[in-house]
């Protein structure tokens, strides 16, 4: 499984790139949004399209850039611009699009997403679809000509819970086959977690040999990353503060502990040219 981190903050992003392990990176507003408003926080101006650029240069892997709008042809036009405009740095930018832009059941634009998707996937750009939440929307994504698909594991887990009126922290370790109230799993229309979602997309993909990747996002905790691989995801997008947990058990800081406090001083004499 592919490592990609979820964020906008330039030197998180190479500093996990420093450690030899990243894949890619994900963008969307609201992770935009976090980076500028932390640069201005430090008086710092930002120029958007060059810090854009070097995020683009650090990594050799894909970066997903969002469109902001939620009609058809502007969404094409946003991402042919996204494409055209950064895409030649380092020859790795997908375009995000929501599966659904649509604001209510039953608006006019809810398919304009995956006719977005069509458009330009035809034109040679990778898309990443996004805001999945349901087997069948990953399904008609891959059929629009998706590159990946991104199942947003944590936030099915909150969305079930709050249904459910169960208090959480968004950290809080979500069972990947459900939870149980009154006696029975619940879950939101048969998905019984934010991994069960990610779980059964792989399922459909495999048994019809869909080459779209699954990306699972909105990773919440180490664990679920472990069971994100777990289900067969080919990318987890995974938040800085998640990334930095991954390696930690307390067992491994006792034996390091331990094996430091042992060293001889002839052992150390061996390896020390000082």
């Amino acid at each position: 499984m592919k490592l990609f981190v979820d964020t906008g903050i330039l030197d998180e992003i190479k500093e996990i790139n420093s450690y030899g392990i990243l894949d890619g990176v994900t963008l969307n507003p609201s992770l935009i949004k976090k980076a500028v408003g932390k640069l201005k926080s430090e008086g710092q101006e930002i120029n958007m399209e060059n810090y854009i650029k070097n995020i683009l240069k650090t990594v050799s892997g894909p970066v997903s850039l969002e469109v902001i709008s939620d009609i058809f042809g502007k969404m094409v036009d946003e991402g042919r611009r996204i494409f055209k405009l950064f895409n030649p740095i380092a020859n790795n930018v997908y375009v995000k699009i929501p599966i659904s832009p649509s604001f209510g059941k039953n608006t006019n634009n809810q398919f304009d997403g995956i006719k977005a998707i069509q458009v330009l996937s035809g034109e040679g750009i990778p898309i990443n679809a996004t805001l999945v939440f349901t087997p069948e929307q990953a399904l008609i994504a891959a059929k629009s000509g998706a590159s990946f698909v991104s199942p947003f594991a944590g936030r099915v887990d909150d969305y079930i819970r709050g249904n459910n009126d169960i208090k959480f922290n968004k950290s809080d370790y979500f069972p990947e086959y459900g939870i149980k109230k009154g006696g029975e799993i619940i879950s939101d229309n048969g998905i019984l977690s934010g991994i069960d979602l990610v779980g059964q997309i792989v399922e459909i993909f495999r048994y019809y040999d869909i080459e779209t990747k699954v990306l699972a996002a909105s990773i919440r905790n180490p664990r679920q990353v472990r069971e994100a691989a777990l289900a067969g995801a080919d990318i987890a997008t995974i938040p800085y503060s998640v990334i930095k947990k991954l390696l930690y058990h307390y067992k491994t800081s006792e034996g390091m502990k331990n094996f430091t406090s042992d060293i001889v001083t002839e052992y150390a004499n061996i390896l020390r040219n000082d």
